[in-house]
């Protein structure tokens, strides 16, 4: 019944309302306290109840504010929202678990009803398992300069989730009850009196621990229960062909491993990188080996044991006569022996508990499997196989999954810095000057010629530029861990602004360097070069680079020698900055198809990475819909994707959300791969010429307002808080690639969080609302029905303006209004944002023309609950920083008013969820 749990999430609310108020009132005073609810009751009348009178009366109290109540009334309204998501998330859970229990159908975006889905189209089990044992299915974690939470934040939110919960779950005593409740106050005080801003920037170290956290929360047992529950589910289906799945989900990261555009990230804090992650994943085998040794106190009086096992407990240190007739938990000492030997041997690490005896670690997590399989066995062979299907079994997965390592890390450097680095290496090491000035074939034959000898170019006796210096020993370092944790560790290399095949050959140069790329002999490359196509330009032409690629006999070659597998990760985030929404994603879509082309046609497996940011603007929105919107042949069961900013935090911070998030992108990968190529609306030439109208209609559209309007640039630094971002602790790495004004030069990410601040959030939309419109001038009423057919039947389309919708409801002119005003020269103002708000109502129009529908969110209903829950926490937010970026740039500029303004973005962000 969701009028029913609609007024359970409602409640939710309230409660933690007057929790956050009664804190107010204890710690701020009763005027205070006042003040708040004052403002809070007019946004709601001014929301809810569109009285302008409200409106007037809010700006009245807001303008009127001194630097104090100004803090006090952002943090108020900061928490009142990060409380309001905490509560909806759950709410979210509790809708999905109330469906289960309740023996509803399986929903889209579930294993079981993409497993229905399959099946019911005559796809055998035998397919489905086939399916997973050749997938790879990879959320690729990654920091950038907008992460805003910090961890202290994250985990009283955690206790919040918990504590909530707990109410909703257990039948709570009168007393258990009051318990609860004083715990919930307990943690919003502490909430209160935490920090919310960041006293020193962020460093790469602090961005690797944030990562880790999410292992800790949910990732090193929400994957392991993910895996039994689809192995059972499988089972269910075919009791006969049930068997072991193979690890095909597995977690990526790029903390540590990208320094594209930072220069922080350097050879120290790669090797710490990955160091910290695999003492941080074998304290948690310590962990469980510990548990398991705790719980396993089967009696050799009682059960006989397999003589591996025995062999086990025989060669262990553990002599206590307490344990003697029990086996497993002296075998369980040796493992824990061991494990503590290789955590020394790796990481140079101290355990937690102290070893018994000493041990010979392992060579590697293969060998540990090796003996966690002989409890299993053993346990199995006494009939205590529900034994070992608990937390062994989740044990013997998560070792499977994560090995000694955890997670592997991507490196990422720009093209233009290895182009520096080989110019050099060429001039200093083999006398050839003017690398930089070759035309393209003439850099691929110096490389080829390059790669093909048994010499190096570098010399220890060679003085290298501090550049030249710091790559090559971040490349030192790389190899070096190759040699201790195995390639496992750090397969990929990722060239950023690929734009020919030189750049690929550049890398595969410097790997040679190293010893990552042995050419005497039968040349083997033992890391994944992986081209990365940005620009809108560069998506136009990848296809062809690829294919001439595949045309060089060593680089085939190199490829066969690795499993003809070629990975290619696609920037939705330059993209999109370069061209806008409708063409970026258009331009996506149509370099996936010639990229299949050129795959097929030369025989070679293609696996994408999508690039994706949180926001709808940066590629963000549903994955289940986006990957289900992919072009037949781009899935194929292999695909990666990254998960950016705030929204690793929405979706992971929570274990059963977290577990929940992961399934819906096994779910669509595997309808996408069994079924989604057979859909007619995927190879609709007529498609695919209009979408080509359009794309060029929004491209001109939105090139003209941001590269050709005199004035733009003015307009986008005072309109917006994008200034100001730069100075929030907020990230490790610098906004902009390098010092200027150009937008080309500023990275996509605060590009458009500083637009989402301001809520005009024209990176989400803008060019959409012409192209429509000029479409409909050329086609008339036929036009129309051609678009209502497409958006039907094609789930391209439907993603892309569901996502849009999505950004349409967040983006409020009235606001975005406010922060115009802003810019001091009037008529600049007025054409701008006159265009802008023009545009709006152009797009807004002919998405709900299209769609049928006569409101946004029309479709969406928990999205559209949420905001109405929300969305009178955030109109103050917005209102208070337009008034303090007045204040700031009129010469303001003491530490209460940066730190209110800083507050009002973290706040801002909080609501917008996904706004990097």
């Amino acid at each position: 019944n969701s009028s029913l749990t609609d007024k359970r999430l409602r409640e939710d609310i309230r409660m933690l309302g007057r929790f956050l108020g009664d804190t107010l009132r204890e710690q701020e005073g009763l005027a205070t306290f006042e003040l708040i609810e004052n403002i809070r009751q007019h946004s709601v009348r001014f929301r809810r109840d569109r009285d302008p009178q409200a409106k007037a009366q809010l700006d009245n109290i807001l303008n009127r504010l001194d630097h104090i109540e100004t803090i006090a009334v952002v943090r108020a309204f900061s928490f009142f929202s990060q409380l309001t998501n905490i509560a909806d998330d759950l709410h979210q859970n509790r809708c999905w678990r109330d469906q289960e229990i309740a023996g509803e159908p399986a929903q889209p975006g579930t294993i079981a009803y993409a497993l229905d889905r399959v099946l019911a189209a005559g796809i055998s089990i035998d397919a489905v398992y086939q399916f997973f044992a050749s997938a790879l299915v990879s959320p690729v974690l990654t920091a950038h300069p907008t992460e805003v939470q910090r961890k202290s934040i994250l985990d009283c939110q955690r206790e919040v989730a918990r504590l909530l919960n707990e109410r909703d779950r257990i039948k709570l005593t009168p007393s258990e009850l009051e318990n609860n409740e004083q715990a919930l106050r307990r943690i919003i005080l502490t909430l209160w009196q935490t920090r919310v801003l960041r006293s020193a920037r962020l460093t790469v170290s602090d961005e690797v621990e944030n990562g880790l956290a999410y292992y800790q929360y949910t990732f090193l047992t929400e994957v392991p229960r993910l895996y039994h529950e689809l192995e059972a589910l499988l089972a269910r289906h075919s009791p006969e062909k049930a068997k072991h799945i193979p690890s095909f989900l597995r977690l990526g990261s790029w903390i540590g491993g990208d320094r594209d555009g930072n220069p922080f990230v350097v050879d120290k804090v790669t090797r710490r990188a990955v160091e910290r992650q695999s003492s941080s994943v074998l304290e948690h085998y310590l962990g469980e080996i510990h548990q398991l040794g705790t719980g396993l106190s089967l009696s050799q009086r009682l059960v006989d044991v397999s003589p591996e096992l025995e062999k086990l407990a025989t060669a262990s240190p553990d002599i206590s006569e307490h344990r003697l007739d029990e086996p497993y938990r002296r075998a369980l000492v040796g493992v824990y022996s061991r494990l503590a030997a290789t955590l020394k041997k790796l990481d140079d690490h101290p355990t937690e508990r102290r070893a018994i005896g000493t041990a010979k670690p392992y060579a590697n997590h293969e060998e540990f499997i090796a003996e966690l399989d002989i409890f299993i066995a053993s346990l199995k062979q006494h009939g205590s196989d529900r034994i070992a299907q608990g937390r062994l079994q989740s044990l013997r997965r998560a070792v499977e999954t994560f090995g000694f390592h955890l997670v592997p890390l991507d490196m990422r450097q720009h093209s233009a810095v290895h182009e520096l680095v080989v110019n050099e290496l060429f001039a200093l090491g083999a006398n050839k000057t003017g690398y930089s000035q070759l035309g393209e074939s003439e850099r691929i034959r110096w490389l080829l010629d390059e790669i093909a000898l048994p010499r190096l170019l570098r010399s220890p006796y060679i003085e290298y530029s501090p550049e030249v210096l710091g790559e090559l020993k971040i490349l030192d370092t790389a190899a070096d861990i190759h040699r201790r944790y195995g390639k496992q560790a750090l397969p990929n290399y990722i060239i950023s602004m690929t734009t020919g095949i030189s750049d690929l050959f550049e890398v595969a140069l410097l790997m040679k360097e190293v010893g990552l790329l042995k050419s005497s002999g039968s040349a083997k490359l033992e890391i994944n070069i992986i081209p990365l196509f940005e620009t809108i330009g560069d998506l136009r032409g990848c296809g062809k680079i690829m294919d001439d690629l595949f045309a060089i006999p060593y680089y085939r070659e190199l490829l066969r020698r690795s499993g003809n597998v070629q990975e290619v990760m696609l920037g939705y985030s330059d993209s999109n900055k370069d061209g806008g929404y409708l063409t970026a994603n258009w331009e996506l879509y149509k370099a996936e198809v010639e990229l299949v082309r050129v795959f097929e046609k030369n025989k070679i497996q293609l696996r994408l990475f999508h690039g994706r940011g949180g926001t709808v603007g940066r590629g963000g929105g549903p994955s289940y819909q986006a990957i289900l919107a992919q072009p037949p042949g781009t899935v194929n069961g292999q695909i990666r994707i990254t998960e950016q900013g705030e929204v690793i935090a929405s979706k992971y911070a929570n274990p059963e959300i977290g577990r929940r998030n992961l399934e819906t992108i096994v779910a669509g990968t595997l309808e996408a791969t069994l079924l989604n190529s057979d859909s007619p609306a995927y190879h609709n030439d007529a498609y695919y010429d209009i979408m080509e109208e359009l794309s060029n209609d929004a491209f001109q559209a939105y090139r003209n307002l941001v590269y050709e309007t005199p004035g733009f640039v003015q307009f986008f630094r005072a309109a917006t808080p994008i200034n100001e971002i730069a100075e929030l602790h907020i990230g490790s790495r610098p906004a902009a690639r390098k010092k200027s004004d150009r937008i080309e030069d500023l990275r996509a990410i605060p590009w458009v969080f500083s637009w989402s601040q301001s809520r005009m959030i024209i990176p989400g939309w803008y060019g959409f609302g012409s192209a429509v419109d000029a479409f409909f001038k050329r086609r008339g009423n036929a036009g129309l029905d051609t678009l209502r057919e497409m958006h039907s039947a094609w789930p391209f389309l439907q993603a892309l303006l569901s996502n849009m919708d999505m950004v349409l409801a967040k983006t409020d002119i009235s606001i975005g209004s406010r922060y115009a005003d802003l810019v001091t020269d009037k008529k600049l103002r007025e054409t701008i944002f006159g265009r802008i708000q023009s545009e709006l109502e152009r797009t807004t129009k002919s998405l709900l023309t299209i769609t049928g529908h006569k409101e946004l969110l029309q479709n969406n209903a928990g999205l559209a609950r949420s905001f109405v829950c929300r969305i009178p926490y955030i109109d103050p937010l917005n209102h208070l920083q337009v008034e303090l970026l007045r204040r700031f740039r009129a010469g303001d500029t003491e530490d209460k008013v940066k730190r209110a303004i800083l507050l009002s973005i973290n706040g801002v962000a909080a609501w917008l969820r996904n706004s990097g």
